[in-house]
């Protein structure tokens, strides 16, 4: 069974890209699927994320504290200037110009631990990143959203900051809380809350895309190419700046994926909840689909590479077999 559970949690750009296209060929499968259920579908995410923290996640700031202030100094500097260039760039309406603003502004995803694993980076080194670029993102997340896409829509900081708090940090703390003080129950949820992140972020994804399938499917080329345009430029100068200031390989590939994969969820509740235009959150919904699947392919071709493999990563997938790769 945990086998079982570990492969359709690793199929899920496969789930994630399904559920797009059912979405888009008929949107009323997943349109009910909005309000409440996106901001509780983001709750279990984050809450899987805490449950699956230890001490050992903090004290990998201590193990790698050069690459991960470059990493969280790279999240929060490209993707924001991409985001916030690309808007321009692509002349998109400025609903969907904040959003893709908005997107580039939010902290690395928590796939982006699935793909480290798969591409035979350093596992550590991505969850470390990622858990300090989320707790980060309640300061900076709507600071930099408020900065860089003030001077298009009147933008709540206050409201970002308190949706943040609550949707991330609230439930990523009580998974913590869960590990530490309910041990036993931790260990029945664990197995399952992978595949239960992959399917409530299938959910999220599917549902904006189905609520905004004439506005997406007017505005596709431009659309599609500003989120596409994020996320690959997001990886490759992320490989690229870590190179230039002196790191490994496996190092640069473990950065370049945090860098490029965005916590989607996050800026498609943050959209509903503190925009009045519904196409706010539409990029973000892409940016999901779009990062998986580009992450899936680095992933591949990585994982066939002759390099050597780093030793913490190795250590840590071993760890990550017998426990199942995180989403």
């Amino acid at each position: 069974m945990r086998l079982l559970l570990a492969r359709l949690t690793a199929a899920f750009p496969v789930w994630v890209l399904a559920g797009s296209l059912l979405a888009l060929l008929h949107p009323p499968l997943f349109t009910w699927f909005r309000g409440p259920l996106i901001t509780a579908g983001l709750g279990v995410i984050m809450l899987g994320m805490g449950l699956t923290l230890r001490v050992e996640d903090f004290r990998g700031v201590a193990r790698y504290p050069r690459q991960v202030l470059l990493g969280v100094v790279l999240q929060y500097t490209v993707m924001p200037g991409l985001g916030w260039s690309l808007g321009y760039l692509f002349d998109l309406p400025a609903p969907f110009a904040v959003g893709l603003i908005l997107v580039a502004c939010c902290p690395g995803g928590t796939a982006s631990n699935v793909i480290a694993f798969l591409a035979r980076a350093n596992v550590p080194l991505s969850v470390t990143m990622t858990t300090c670029s989320t707790l980060l993102a309640a300061v900076m997340t709507p600071s930099l959203t408020t900065w860089l896409a003030g001077s298009r829509v009147e933008v709540n900081g206050l409201g970002l900051f308190l949706s943040t708090v609550q949707v991330v940090i609230v439930p990523v703390v009580a998974g913590v809380g869960l590990s530490r003080f309910a041990p036993r129950l931790t260990q029945r949820l664990l197995p399952v809350a992978p595949l239960a992140a992959v399917v409530m972020i299938t959910f999220i994804v599917a549902s904006i895309l189905g609520a905004g399938k004439e506005t997406i499917l007017a505005a596709a080329a431009p659309l599609f190419g500003a989120v596409f345009s994020l996320h690959a430029s997001g990886f490759g100068l992320g490989y690229l700046f870590t190179r230039l200031a002196g790191g490994d390989v496996v190092g640069a590939r473990t950065i370049s994926i945090e860098v490029g994969m965005q916590n989607s969820g996050l800026g498609v509740v943050l959209a509903r909840q503190n925009f009045a235009s519904p196409l706010v959150a539409i990029p973000s919904a892409i940016s999901s689909l779009t990062h998986c699947l580009i992450g899936s392919l680095l992933a591949a071709v990585w994982q066939r590479s002759p390099i050597a493999w780093h030793p913490a990563g190795e250590a840590a997938a071993e760890a990550v077999a017998g426990e199942e790769a995180r989403p």
